[in-house]
Protein backbone atom coordinates (compact mmCIF):
# COMPACT_ATOMS: atom_id res chain seq x y z
CA UNK A 1 0.00 0.00 0.00
CA UNK A 2 1.47 3.82 -1.20
CA UNK A 3 2.12 6.01 1.69
CA UNK A 4 -0.64 8.87 0.90
CA UNK A 5 1.18 12.51 1.62
CA UNK A 6 -0.66 15.73 1.14
CA UNK A 7 1.38 17.94 0.33
CA UNK A 8 0.79 22.07 0.35
CA UNK A 9 2.96 24.49 -1.57
CA UNK A 10 2.07 27.41 -3.49
CA UNK A 11 5.55 27.75 -4.83
CA UNK A 12 5.17 26.21 -8.85
CA UNK A 13 8.35 25.08 -9.63
CA UNK A 14 8.66 23.76 -6.21
CA UNK A 15 6.32 22.15 -6.06
CA UNK A 16 6.36 20.04 -9.52
CA UNK A 17 9.97 19.03 -8.57
CA UNK A 18 8.82 17.34 -4.83
CA UNK A 19 5.60 16.41 -6.26
CA UNK A 20 7.06 14.39 -9.51
CA UNK A 21 9.80 13.46 -7.73
CA UNK A 22 7.81 11.73 -4.40
CA UNK A 23 5.77 9.90 -6.72
CA UNK A 24 8.41 8.67 -8.83
CA UNK A 25 10.02 6.70 -5.39
CA UNK A 26 6.37 5.28 -4.87
CA UNK A 27 4.31 7.64 -2.50
CA UNK A 28 0.67 8.85 -3.23
CA UNK A 29 0.08 12.31 -3.13
CA UNK A 30 -1.88 15.20 -3.49
CA UNK A 31 -0.50 18.64 -3.86
CA UNK A 32 -2.51 21.65 -3.37
CA UNK A 33 -1.36 25.48 -3.33
CA UNK A 34 -4.66 27.15 -1.61
CA UNK A 35 -4.04 26.65 2.04
CA UNK A 36 -8.07 27.16 2.20
CA UNK A 37 -8.48 24.00 0.30
CA UNK A 38 -5.93 21.93 2.52
CA UNK A 39 -8.44 20.92 4.94
CA UNK A 40 -10.93 19.58 2.76
CA UNK A 41 -8.20 17.45 0.66
CA UNK A 42 -7.36 15.49 4.25
CA UNK A 43 -11.24 14.83 5.12
CA UNK A 44 -11.55 12.94 1.79
CA UNK A 45 -8.22 11.32 1.06
CA UNK A 46 -7.09 10.63 4.60
CA UNK A 47 -3.45 11.30 3.93
CA UNK A 48 -1.36 9.50 6.44
CA UNK A 49 1.00 12.35 6.65
CA UNK A 50 1.42 16.60 5.52
CA UNK A 51 3.64 19.09 4.24
CA UNK A 52 2.67 22.16 4.62
CA UNK A 53 4.49 25.28 3.60
CA UNK A 54 4.31 28.23 6.55
CA UNK A 55 3.60 31.16 4.07
CA UNK A 56 0.47 30.02 1.94
CA UNK A 57 -2.28 31.89 0.48
CA UNK A 58 -5.64 32.19 2.32
CA UNK A 59 -5.02 30.25 5.04
CA UNK A 60 -1.01 29.87 6.84
CA UNK A 61 0.55 26.76 7.40
CA UNK A 62 0.33 27.71 11.39
CA UNK A 63 -3.47 28.13 11.40
CA UNK A 64 -3.74 25.42 8.98
CA UNK A 65 -1.92 22.96 11.24
CA UNK A 66 -3.99 24.46 14.33
CA UNK A 67 -7.20 23.44 12.46
CA UNK A 68 -5.90 19.87 11.56
CA UNK A 69 -4.41 18.89 15.22
CA UNK A 70 -7.89 19.60 16.83
CA UNK A 71 -9.81 17.01 14.38
CA UNK A 72 -7.36 14.67 13.39
CA UNK A 73 -4.37 14.97 16.33
CA UNK A 74 -2.53 11.92 15.50
CA UNK A 75 -1.45 13.10 12.00
CA UNK A 76 2.34 14.04 11.37
CA UNK A 77 2.92 17.51 10.39
CA UNK A 78 6.20 18.72 8.62
CA UNK A 79 6.40 22.20 8.44
CA UNK A 80 8.53 23.70 5.41
CA UNK A 81 9.68 27.50 6.39
CA UNK A 82 12.10 29.59 4.86
CA UNK A 83 11.84 31.29 8.73
CA UNK A 84 15.08 30.64 10.95
CA UNK A 85 14.16 32.18 14.26
CA UNK A 86 13.31 30.36 17.08
CA UNK A 87 10.08 31.26 18.07
CA UNK A 88 9.25 30.98 14.58
CA UNK A 89 10.00 27.01 15.24
CA UNK A 90 8.22 27.26 18.72
CA UNK A 91 4.96 28.89 16.75
CA UNK A 92 4.89 25.71 14.77
CA UNK A 93 5.35 22.86 17.05
CA UNK A 94 3.37 24.89 19.54
CA UNK A 95 0.37 24.74 16.72
CA UNK A 96 1.16 20.96 16.20
CA UNK A 97 3.52 20.56 13.92
CA UNK A 98 5.68 17.25 14.48
CA UNK A 99 9.02 18.29 11.96
CA UNK A 100 10.25 20.93 10.29
CA UNK A 101 12.53 21.58 7.15
CA UNK A 102 14.50 24.77 6.33
CA UNK A 103 14.05 26.23 2.96
CA UNK A 104 16.11 25.48 0.62
CA UNK A 105 16.18 21.43 1.32
CA UNK A 106 16.39 18.72 -0.93
CA UNK A 107 13.68 16.36 -1.87
CA UNK A 108 16.13 13.65 -0.08
CA UNK A 109 16.07 15.05 2.98
CA UNK A 110 12.26 15.31 2.83
CA UNK A 111 11.92 11.88 1.90
CA UNK A 112 14.25 10.65 5.02
CA UNK A 113 12.08 13.23 7.32
CA UNK A 114 8.99 11.61 5.37
CA UNK A 115 9.98 8.36 6.76
CA UNK A 116 11.13 9.11 10.26
CA UNK A 117 8.03 10.51 11.41
CA UNK A 118 6.03 7.84 10.00
CA UNK A 119 8.16 5.58 12.15
CA UNK A 120 7.18 7.35 15.00
CA UNK A 121 3.82 7.74 14.19
CA UNK A 122 3.16 3.82 14.13
CA UNK A 123 4.75 2.43 17.21
CA UNK A 124 8.39 3.35 18.23
CA UNK A 125 7.67 2.29 21.97
CA UNK A 126 8.83 3.95 24.85
CA UNK A 127 9.36 0.37 25.54
CA UNK A 128 11.42 -0.58 22.84
CA UNK A 129 13.12 3.13 23.09
CA UNK A 130 14.31 2.39 26.44
CA UNK A 131 16.33 -0.89 24.74
CA UNK A 132 18.34 1.41 22.53
CA UNK A 133 21.91 1.68 23.28
CA UNK A 134 22.36 5.08 22.10
CA UNK A 135 20.45 8.37 20.45
CA UNK A 136 21.95 10.86 19.17
CA UNK A 137 20.68 14.61 20.61
CA UNK A 138 22.83 17.24 18.02
CA UNK A 139 25.73 17.38 19.81
CA UNK A 140 25.37 14.90 22.35
CA UNK A 141 24.74 11.12 23.24
CA UNK A 142 21.92 9.95 25.13
CA UNK A 143 22.52 6.01 26.37
CA UNK A 144 19.42 5.16 28.06
CA UNK A 145 20.97 1.76 29.58
CA UNK A 146 23.83 3.26 31.27
CA UNK A 147 21.84 6.06 32.59
CA UNK A 148 24.45 8.94 30.87
CA UNK A 149 24.07 11.52 28.75
CA UNK A 150 27.73 12.04 26.61
CA UNK A 151 28.36 16.04 26.35
CA UNK A 152 31.30 17.73 23.98
CA UNK A 153 32.97 18.62 27.31
CA UNK A 154 32.50 15.33 29.19
CA UNK A 155 30.37 12.41 30.35
CA UNK A 156 27.31 13.16 32.86
CA UNK A 157 25.92 10.34 34.85
CA UNK A 158 21.99 10.41 35.24
CA UNK A 159 19.70 9.63 38.60
CA UNK A 160 17.07 7.25 38.01
CA UNK A 161 14.21 10.68 38.18
CA UNK A 162 16.84 12.37 35.23
CA UNK A 163 16.89 9.23 33.24
CA UNK A 164 12.76 8.88 33.56
CA UNK A 165 12.58 12.35 32.94
CA UNK A 166 15.59 11.97 29.94
CA UNK A 167 13.85 9.64 28.25
CA UNK A 168 10.15 11.07 27.83
CA UNK A 169 12.21 14.47 26.12
CA UNK A 170 14.33 11.59 24.00
CA UNK A 171 11.26 10.25 22.30
CA UNK A 172 9.89 13.92 21.89
CA UNK A 173 12.54 15.48 20.03
CA UNK A 174 10.86 18.52 18.56
CA UNK A 175 7.42 17.90 19.45
CA UNK A 176 5.11 19.24 22.50
CA UNK A 177 5.51 17.77 25.95
CA UNK A 178 2.54 17.55 27.83
CA UNK A 179 3.58 18.93 31.60
CA UNK A 180 0.95 16.88 33.17
CA UNK A 181 1.38 13.55 31.12
CA UNK A 182 4.92 14.30 32.24
CA UNK A 183 4.25 14.22 35.99
CA UNK A 184 2.16 11.01 35.40
CA UNK A 185 4.60 9.18 33.15
CA UNK A 186 7.55 9.95 35.94
CA UNK A 187 6.10 9.90 39.30
CA UNK A 188 2.50 8.70 38.83
CA UNK A 189 0.76 11.87 39.76
CA UNK A 190 0.80 15.74 39.21
CA UNK A 191 0.52 16.70 42.95
CA UNK A 192 2.24 20.11 43.92
CA UNK A 193 5.03 18.48 45.44
CA UNK A 194 6.03 16.66 42.24
CA UNK A 195 5.23 19.70 39.44
CA UNK A 196 8.17 21.78 41.97
CA UNK A 197 10.44 18.33 41.66
CA UNK A 198 9.96 18.38 37.79
CA UNK A 199 10.90 22.31 37.88
CA UNK A 200 14.55 20.93 39.61
CA UNK A 201 14.74 18.29 37.13
CA UNK A 202 13.95 20.61 33.88
CA UNK A 203 16.74 23.13 34.83
CA UNK A 204 19.10 20.04 35.47
CA UNK A 205 18.48 19.28 31.86
CA UNK A 206 18.63 22.60 30.41
CA UNK A 207 21.73 23.00 32.21
CA UNK A 208 22.98 19.54 30.85
CA UNK A 209 22.88 20.70 27.34
CA UNK A 210 24.70 24.04 27.41
CA UNK A 211 27.12 22.58 25.89
CA UNK A 212 25.24 22.72 22.94
CA UNK A 213 23.25 26.41 21.23
CA UNK A 214 21.45 24.58 18.91
CA UNK A 215 19.55 22.37 22.02
CA UNK A 216 16.45 24.29 24.18
CA UNK A 217 14.19 23.09 26.22
CA UNK A 218 11.40 25.73 25.91
CA UNK A 219 8.85 26.11 28.04
CA UNK A 220 5.63 26.83 26.81
CA UNK A 221 2.66 28.45 29.10
CA UNK A 222 -0.42 26.21 30.05
CA UNK A 223 0.64 22.94 27.59
CA UNK A 224 4.28 22.31 28.87
CA UNK A 225 8.10 22.14 27.33
CA UNK A 226 9.09 21.87 24.09
CA UNK A 227 12.41 20.06 23.39
CA UNK A 228 14.25 22.29 20.46
CA UNK A 229 16.81 20.43 18.55
CA UNK A 230 18.32 22.40 15.76
CA UNK A 231 20.77 21.24 12.97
Amino acid sequence: MKIKIIYAEDELNLGRIVKETLEKRGYELIWETDGAKVFDHIEQYKPDICVLDIMMPNIDGYTLCEKINKHFPDLPIIFLTAKTETQDLVKGFSSGGTDYIRKPFSVEELIVRINNQLLLHNGISEKSQAKTEEIKIGEYTYFPLRYELMAPSGLIRLSQREKEVMNSFAKSINRVIDRRKLLYDVWGDDSFFNSRNLDVYIKKLRNHFKDDPNIQIKTLKGKGYLFLVGD
